[in-house]
């Protein structure tokens, strides 16, 4: 197999076909021949460079929704969702990549550290009182929710009326964040 001379390293040949076939396709549908096929290498130099399909996952695949968190926190149910319903392909991606995968060990801890690192804890930090933590993770509930209803489940009469849904599911999560009494 005949490697185009692009100036990258193996390595980053490899890791860029990995994170585009684990987004488009999930984990048990890409292989390391798929990836090495992309990436112009031959399969071994995958295992090499990376140890096993599974590590190579978790090197490649991070989701990360700091940005759409990065908003006042009176309104950040209702900004959150208009985030979410203009996210670009990549946070998708990662999303969907990470639930395709999660029946592996590895992948379902990474899943698990996530949630708490890229959602529960940012959202916690920036809440007040004794229940701070348990709404954090209601709030992060309610967006699994979302996410699920959207990007698995694909229900596309929910996401019809994109005002409607911002308005509504910003609602629920803002009740969760900021109850009202």
């Amino acid at each position: 197999m005949v490697r185009r001379n692009s100036g990258r390293s193996t390595r980053d040949e490899i890791h860029s076909a990995a994170s585009r076939l684990f987004r488009e396709r999930g984990f048990a549908r890409t292989s390391v021949r798929d990836i090495a096929a992309l990436a112009q290498v031959n399969p071994a130099l995958v295992i090499r460079h990376f140890g096993t399909k599974e590590l190579l996952f978790l090197e490649v695949v991070h989701l990360s929704v700091d940005p759409l968190l990065d908003v006042p926190l009176e309104s950040l149910g209702e900004r959150f969702v208009e985030a979410l319903l203009s996210a670009d392909e990549d946070i998708r991606g990662v999303y969907l990549a990470l639930v395709r995968g999660s029946n592996e060990p590895r992948i379902a801890q990474r899943l698990r550290e996530g949630h708490e690192t890229a959602f529960v804890q940012p959202l916690r930090d920036r809440l007040s009182g004794p229940d701070a933590d348990t709404r954090a993770r209601l709030a992060a509930a309610v967006v699994g929710g979302l996410l699920h209803a959207l990007w698995v489940v694909g229900d596309e009469r929910l996401a019809a009326d994109p005002r409607e849904l911002v308005v509504r599911y910003g609602a629920l999560i803002q009740q969760v964040l900021t109850p009202q009494g």
